[in-house]
């Protein structure tokens, strides 16, 4: 069978706690999603991490053009010393700071010493401060991201994906709809086959919004497309607001992974993972 071959989802049936139906295999990824998604967790992975290293370089965010030690951060990592002697990390988010002593700030390394970095060597490649190598992982990965989401999105253009799975149709835009896949969701009752509404709005929030936004700000902080292309930076507010803007949609993406991780884990994480590595899960009976 070609892998690439549209089929037709299995529409609005719910599966529920008491349903003991036989389950009999049901297509559900095509060949391009399901290489798109492998594909992306190494890349999606190598960038956060290196990010983070780079992030370390000067942990602080601003909004604007400018943006240096002296000047009011909106978000802000840092360790201290209190009156006692003793040493703290934490975050300061909008003027308000929270102790996170031992992973943000402060933390340890291998070797048991006090390390006042933004994030701790296990959160970010390389594993020791290095700037440079940081920034070379970073670079490579990016085309990546940039071109497999680009071969993505033609893909699933030809193929009837985006059509098919992820348009939101107008009766799914009625408060009513939403509400029900809300408490379909609350209820652990997930859909079979095709997208709900609450997924189609996620995996559309990421493919249009935060996977742009970060490809685009990221070329704004670089400069040789600063050169090339100033409107860039013009449009995304400034050199800081787009630094801002990076690391912004990095939280989106991260929170997207975590939600995405625990729906799997509550739907039935071995069968939503031979969906993802065959394209093929089981229909009927617990998810």
């Amino acid at each position: 069978m070609d892998e690439d071959k549209d089929f037709t989802p299995f529409k609005g049936r719910i599966l529920r706690e008491d349903s003991h139906a036989p389950r009999a295999p049901v297509r559900r990824h095509r060949l391009s999603t399901r290489l798109w998604h492998w594909i992306n967790v190494l890349v999606l992975l190598v960038m956060a991490m290196s990010g983070l290293m780079i992030f370390n370089a000067h942990p602080r965010l601003y909004w604007g053009a400018y943006g240096a030690n002296d000047d009011p951060a909106w978000l802000e990592f840092g360790a201290w010393t209190d009156a006692a002697g003793v040493n703290h990390g934490g975050i300061t988010l909008l003027g308000h700071t929270f102790d996170t002593t031992g992973v943000f700030g402060l933390s340890r390394g291998a070797d048991g010493a006090e390390l006042a970095l933004a994030f701790p060597g296990w959160m970010t490649l390389p594993s020791t401060y290095d700037l440079a190598l940081a920034r070379s992982w970073h670079l490579a990965f990016a085309w990546g991201l940039a071109l497999g989401l680009a071969a993505y999105l033609l893909w699933s253009l030809v193929n009837g994906h985006i059509r098919r799975d992820l348009h939101i149709t107008a009766a799914e835009w009625s408060p009513r709809s939403i509400a029900r896949d809300v408490v379909d969701h609350l209820r652990f009752r997930f859909h079979d086959g095709a997208y709900g509404v609450l997924q189609k709005f996620a995996y559309a929030g990421v493919l249009f919004g935060l996977l742009p936004l970060m490809i685009a700000s990221g070329l704004a902080l670089s400069p040789g497309m600063d050169a090339a292309a100033p409107w860039l930076l013009d449009v995304l507010g400034g050199r800081q607001s787009a630094r801002s803007l990076h690391f912004l949609g990095l939280c989106g993406i991260v929170l997207f992974v975590v939600v995405h991780l625990a729906m799997v884990l509550a739907s039935g994480p071995v069968d939503q993972l031979r969906g993802m590595i065959t394209g093929w899960r089981r229909e009927g009976g617990r998810p």
